[in-house]
């Protein structure tokens, strides 16, 4: 009796709801997250630029990722990236080129200063805890503290990411041909992941597509 009384008073609350949770959500917002997941995490990987994203950027998990980002809840976003990497492996797309370098999209280091973390970075470390990737947390570095791009025209992404980014240190020169896998949070027009893209293109490493816990594209 005593330890399930201790068991009950141990166990932290879900922080989408508030309710006790015997992991890191409830089942009740676990559930509904599960309404968000798409089908066919591979629908958007055949085009210009792969994408693999786990859900629709909508409800449920809209609000988890900011509760994640703005209220210091790093727990959920090692949820998404456990998620990610289960459902990554399932899809086993390298059966040929198994070796690939994860490197989560960067925050500038006053944002990160101001979050507390890179919410990339959390979901790229534990992707690569269930995929067994290597991952290089500054394979990029953001020298541009950008304003959010949701909220401007086409043109006006562009000329505020253009040259927001470099190579990070401790690459390894010349590059190898194991091609590189990016991180990020949220899929929208594709801006940000784009010029990370052409930095690391520009200097000879291959990047073979992007990894997102949400995209709000639907074709």
């Amino acid at each position: 009796m005593f330890k399930g009384l201790l068991s009950l008073f141990l166990k932290s609350n879900c922080p989408l709801c508030q309710r006790p949770a015997e992991s890191t959500i409830c089942h009740d917002c676990e559930r509904k997250l599960q309404a968000s997941q798409l089908r066919n995490p591979l629908q958007f990987w055949r085009q210009d630029l792969p994408l693999f994203v786990w859900g629709h950027y909508e409800g449920q998990l809209k609000r988890a990722i900011a509760v994640f980002k703005y209220e210091n809840h790093p727990e959920l976003g090692e949820f998404f990236g456990y998620n990610l990497g289960e459902n990554w492996l399932k899809c086993n797309l390298l059966k040929k080129n198994p070796q690939l370098t994860v490197i989560p999209v960067p925050l500038h280091v006053e944002k990160q200063k101001e979050r507390g973390f890179n919410q990339a970075e959390v979901i790229a470390k534990a992707f690569c805890h269930i995929t067994r990737y290597p991952l290089h947390n500054e394979g990029l570095v953001r020298i541009r503290n950008t304003d959010a791009l949701f909220n401007l025209n086409p043109q006006e992404r562009q000329f505020q990411i253009k040259q927001a980014f470099r190579l990070g240190q401790g690459f390894p020169q010349p590059p190898r041909k194991q091609p590189i896998l990016l991180v990020d949070d949220i899929y929208t027009t594709g801006t940000t992941v784009r010029e990370c893209v052409n930095v690391l293109n520009a200097h000879q490493f291959p990047v073979l597509g992007i990894v997102a816990i949400a995209s709000a594209r639907r074709s």
